[in-house]
């Protein structure tokens, strides 16, 4: 697929990467200040690291389109 997408494509892709990366990177500092404070509410530390996982593997989809089919 990674070859039939156009360069406009690819920067789309890529700018939806990158703010993905972005927001696992806040999620994750929002979970450990929520930890680090004491007083974490566990249902809602479940529901950042849910999100988070969900944002990783939406990431990973998005890597495996940008990355070229290579025949081994």
């Amino acid at each position: 697929m990674a070859e039939k997408m156009s360069e406009e494509e690819r920067a789309t892709w890529s700018a939806e990467l990158e703010h993905l990366r972005q927001e696992h990177r806040d999620l994750d500092a929002a979970i450990e200040a929520l930890l680090h404070r004491g007083a974490a509410d566990r249902l809602q530390v479940q529901r950042l690291k849910k999100r988070k996982l969900a944002l990783r593997d939406r990431a990973a989809f998005i890597e495996d389109l940008l990355t070229p089919d290579i025949i081994a």
